[in-house]
């Protein structure tokens, strides 16, 4: 029996012409119209593009996410009759780039000697190095993993949280996150790779905020609604020291009229520390695809329950 498979992304076009060079046997790529979303067995989606649709997904079995994150997908009273999978295990290095470039730029003054060539000023400011400092990171999955390395690598001491404080390679510790507070004080750089689930929301919360040290970089690239956006806000304004890269938001675009957008120590960039590439996600899915039609047991399936 053939499959009829269903693209729901924003670059429809680009995943067709990959997929036309795959080898998907007894496959049709259907158009995104009412009946194809009845019809398809399998989809190839976006999670927001996708959620509003599954009421009407008559025959869908299996949904091959183009992201890592599913948050719209695994809400409680989303179904979730049909196998789920999304894309893992390409996001290390470019969250790496992202969250080195910028640390490096802090620790290495780039603004403050940018700003002195404006003005023709030779004045060497404080060395700082990353060597000896203590990375903690709220994850232990394949990203940290690759974070963790990187940071091996600068001579970082590196402390991961998990769910069951599961000893993990690249760690030098590792906890979970009832035990948060015991680690915070002890950051010089907090990096939240957490996905969304009740035990993690609200963990970078008022209290938690206030045990950071007073020359942190935090960094949320997980899931907005890990961090408390207001209480940061506040934490900011009283320890101007403390910097904040931010790349994921409870809202998304961040609304105007939120007062951290006027903070000169804080960096807000529009969710793009690790974009998922069509030819990536194209590869991870015809992997898949070929286990499905085996009947083998898919790669980087998610657990509704867990919510990743």
């Amino acid at each position: 029996m053939g499959h009829k498979l269903l693209l729901l992304t924003r670059e429809n076009e680009r995943y067709r012409q990959l997929l036309n060079s795959c080898h998907l046997p007894d496959t049709i790529i259907l158009d995104d119209d009412p009946q194809g979303i009845f019809n398809a067995d399998i989809w190839l989606a976006e999670p927001k593009l996708a959620a509003p649709l599954l009421p009407h997904a008559a025959n869908l079995k299996w949904m091959q996410s183009t992201f890592a994150g599913v948050d719209a997908l695994v809400k409680p009273r989303q179904r979730k009759d049909y196998e789920l999978t999304n894309v893992r295990g390409i996001f290390g290095p470019l969250m790496s780039e992202y969250l080195f470039g910028y640390l490096l730029a802090y620790q290495r003054e780039h603004r403050k000697y940018k700003t002195q060539q404006d003005q023709k000023v030779w004045l060497p400011g404080s060395f700082k190095t990353l060597q000896g400092q203590t990375l903690l990171l709220l994850g232990t999955g394949s990203i940290a993993k690759h974070i963790a390395q990187t940071a091996k690598h600068f001579g970082m001491h590196v402390i991961g949280i998990n769910r069951g404080a599961k000893p993990t390679r690249g760690f030098d510790e590792v906890d979970t996150l009832a035990n948060l507070t015991h680690y915070l004080p002890r950051a010089d750089a907090v990096a939240s790779i957490l996905p969304s689930t009740p035990e993690t929301k609200g963990a970078l919360n008022p209290q938690t905020l206030s045990l950071l040290k007073e020359e942190v970089v935090l960094f949320n690239l997980g899931r907005g609604d890990v961090l408390d956006l207001d209480a940061l806000y506040l934490q900011l304004v009283k320890h101007p020291e403390q910097q904040a890269i931010l790349d994921v938001f409870n809202q998304e675009p961040l609304p105007e009229e939120h007062p951290i957008w006027t903070l000169d120590n804080v960096v807000i960039t529009p969710h793009i520390a690790a974009p998922s590439f069509p030819e990536q996600v194209v590869e991870i899915f015809s992997e898949n695809f070929h286990k499905w039609i085996k009947g083998e047991k898919l790669s980087h399936r998610v657990h509704f329950e867990r919510g990743y």
